[in-house]
């Protein structure tokens, strides 16, 4: 595992190399590394560079910074372009600079790592050219002397490199580039973005959302989260009895409430938690977003509907609903459907905010109100706010439950001896058994709407 905040996971080292594979994905003709030795004892810097140095010698452009080079790795360079103050005082083959800074007066006769030399005199440490000896000689302050040798070698630029790289550059010849330019776009040739198809984008982000997800959705403490909450109201629901309906259309609207609720707080950390890694991977063109958001969006799917699975297990056979076999799978495939719709809800909170704290705020308040307009605490909404139900898919959810365990020809004792009809219980009544269908197809446009959202939010991410 590459490791995070919680483990620590593969060393220094190793995370640099992951980095540099990670961007040769996309196969690209030209790589530039930030310092990649930084941080590293010399083997590992050295493996690393032996490794910049086969990719550049299989036909790619490697640019790197490098930070107190050893010897050894300088001698890797094929070209060096020494910096002081942000004026270039060379460039040219590796092997050449020594006898180049020698000719302009700037000679060392002792052995010296050819970096370290390097480096002083792009900071302008020498006392050994001529326009030093001077400096000297006047009894100059440091900063003078540095002053006077930056000077020099910035002239000594001008003079001997940068009217020949001038020229170099100017000589080139750009007429091929221009015809197989021409000659594409004529022929209406489009150059390929990706270098993978879809397909294998998919699946590579598919096992690697495997792989980071199966420790988010069944670490221990999850588990006993939910499977805690079953049994506790299995206990409170135990076997509840057919004439107390209205605890068992309680027990319903439980189901409704909890897992209309809890996927979407963990839908929402999803997308902001990844932004960083989202956008990194995007600029470099690794995978189109499509088979990021599709790969995101299946890899959810088992891990998610898992839990709420058992939870309906448990509770549903312990609360004493009714003992049917169908009407338990139909149960089931209610919750499921809620948890989907849910899940797809939090996801497009957090792509539209990318912020974790916003993003819960939000989820907070929709909760609040679907909670309140879902049906069973308010049974007659004012005309003029009635709509918010509609928005609600726990009102929806909560509907579909209702009408798997009941139906319009179904009785339940309301007093002793006395049997009144389901339907006319003002909580259902107000709810109605009917036209579940429509219910399924209103959450099958929430489930699709709520996903499109999120993707789109998504484009928005640079």
């Amino acid at each position: 595992m590459i490791g995070g905040s919680l483990f620590r996971g593969i060393s220094g080292g190793e995370k640099k190399r992951v980095s540099i594979g990670q961007e040769m994905l996309i196969n690209p003709s030209i790589l530039l590394l930030d310092e990649p030795t930084s941080g590293l004892d010399s083997t590992t810097a050295l493996r690393i560079l032996n490794t910049v140095k086969r990719l550049a010698s299989g036909g790619r452009t490697v640019i790197t910074t490098i930070h107190q080079p050893s010897s050894r790795l300088y001698h890797m360079f094929d070209k060096v372009v020494l910096l002081s103050e942000g004026c270039p005082i060379y460039y040219g083959p590796a092997s050449t600079a020594l006898e180049y800074f020698s000719s302009i007066g700037f000679s060392i006769s002792i052995t010296i790592n050819p970096a370290d030399l390097l480096l002083d005199l792009a900071n302008g440490l020498s006392g050994i050219g001529p326009e030093t000896k001077n400096a000297n000689d006047q009894g100059d302050s440091i900063e003078q002397e540095k002053k006077l040798v930056r000077e020099a070698l910035i002239s000594a630029y001008e003079k001997n490199i940068s009217t020949r790289l001038k020229t170099e550059v100017c000589s080139l010849d750009n007429s091929s580039y221009s015809y197989t330019k021409d000659v594409s776009t004529r022929n209406g040739v489009k150059l390929e973005q990706w270098c993978t198809s879809w397909m294998h984008q998919f699946k590579i982000l598919l096992m690697r959302g495997l792989r980071e997800r199966r420790h988010e959705s069944f670490n221990r403490l999850r588990i006993f989260q939910v499977i805690s909450v079953a049994f506790l109201a299995g206990l409170l629901w135990w076997h509840t009895p057919t004439s107390h309906i209205e605890d068992r259309i309680a027990m319903l609207f439980f189901f409704a409430v909890f897992w209309g609720f809890y996927p979407l707080y963990n839908a929402v950390f999803t997308f902001p938690q990844e932004r960083r890694m989202l956008i990194k991977e995007r600029s470099s063109g690794m995978y189109r977003l499509s088979s990021y958001f599709l790969a995101k969006t299946v890899v959810d799917l088992p891990l998610e509907l898992a839990l709420p699975t058992a939870f309906t297990f448990i509770l549903y056979w312990m609360g004493g609903l009714k003992p049917d076999p169908t009407t338990f799978i139909l149960s089931l495939l209610v919750v499921l459907y809620n948890v989907l719709v849910s899940q797809s809800l939090g996801l497009a909170f957090g792509a539209l905010l990318m912020d974790v704290k916003q993003a819960t705020t939000l989820a907070s308040v929709t909760t609040l109100v679907f909670l309140i307009a879902g049906g069973y605490y308010i049974q007659q909404i004012p005309p003029f706010i009635v709509w918010l139900k509609y928005l609600s898919y726990s009102y929806y959810s909560y509907k579909l439950l209702l009408g798997v365990q009941y139906n319009d020809n179904d009785y339940y004792e309301c007093s002793k001896g006395v049997y009144c009809q389901v339907a006319n219980l003002p909580a259902i009544e107000s709810v109605g058994l009917n036209n579940m269908w429509i219910d399924v197809s209103v959450m099958a446009v929430m489930l699709v709407g709520y996903r499109v959202v999120a993707y789109l939010a998504l484009t928005r991410v640079r």
